[in-house]
């Protein structure tokens, strides 16, 4: 037991994740009703700075609880070893997406020639159209 380094500034504790394991369906054989190979990862949020926490909450979505636990579940493989990696892969993945703090939007303004380049062919498209008219003559 220690703690696990997710990015350089993000560790979490290895006793904040609880695995569970469950009947899976798929592939598996004569033992998929047999063995629990599916695993059920659950972390709980609390340990996170606050900032990651509510980047988190979007990028899990419905994968976290009201408690704010994120559950995944992970039934690809045969094998529990292969599912543990795999959800504790899929985790470590949110969590590195979470601590990646969005850049600033720069507010900028288009430029005089993209103005009038939008102009013109907003122009030229109104011609082509007027063309296609049937014109009554009196």
């Amino acid at each position: 037991m220690g703690t696990i380094r997710v990015t350089p500034h993000i560790a979490i504790d290895e006793r904040d994740l609880d695995e569970r394991f469950v009947l899976a369906s798929g592939p598996g054989g004569q033992n998929v009703n047999k063995v629990a190979t599916a695993v059920q990862l659950r972390f709980d949020t609390h340990a996170l700075a606050d900032e990651v926490k509510t980047r988190l909450a979007k990028l899990a979505g419905r994968r976290l609880t009201d408690d704010g636990i994120v559950i995944i579940t992970a039934r690809q493989h045969r094998t529990q070893e292969r599912n543990r990696a795999d959800a504790r892969a899929r985790l470590f993945d949110l969590i590195r997406q979470a601590g990646v703090r969005p850049k600033k939007r720069k507010a900028t303004r288009p430029t005089k020639a993209s103005k009038e380049r939008r102009i013109e062919t907003k122009k030229v498209r109104g011609a082509l159209k007027r063309t296609r008219t049937k014109r009554i003559e009196d």
